[in-house]
């Protein structure tokens, strides 16, 4: 039998230790939330792009149909103005690059630079 010191056998975290890892846990839980509103929305958008994305269509037309979409998916970040619409071989290519700014404390924000194009996407 070990009788040796107890506090040499005794493991674990110290009530500070475990303060401190709730307070990392809390925090990062905290920027999770705050992140979910932009992660959704740049789905949102890529929905919206995937569903619009026509040959046939003209600018305006793809325009309207995406503000359509901003209208019924409460999309704030970006506007029908904001789509790069060019042609390339024939087909048309939406383009859109936008930042979301996320407030963290008084004077701290996050900023997550979103973009996409239905450039490398295969027609559906």
């Amino acid at each position: 039998m070990n009788k040796g010191n107890p506090r040499q056998r005794q493991r674990g975290l110290s009530l500070i230790g475990l303060l401190f890892v709730g307070l990392i846990v809390v925090f990062l839980l905290v920027i999770g939330f705050k992140v979910v509103p932009a992660v959704t929305e740049y789905i949102a958008i890529e929905k919206a792009i995937r569903k619009i994305n026509k040959d046939g269509a003209t600018v305006q037309q793809i325009r309207r149909e995406f503000e359509n979409y901003v209208i019924i998916d409460d999309i704030k970040s970006i506007s029908g103005k904001d789509l790069d619409i060019t042609k390339e071989n024939d087909r048309v290519v939406i383009s859109y690059a936008y930042s979301y700014p996320i407030p963290i404390m008084d004077n701290v924000r996050l900023v997550i630079d979103f973009s996409g194009s239905t450039r490398t996407r295969s027609k559906p």
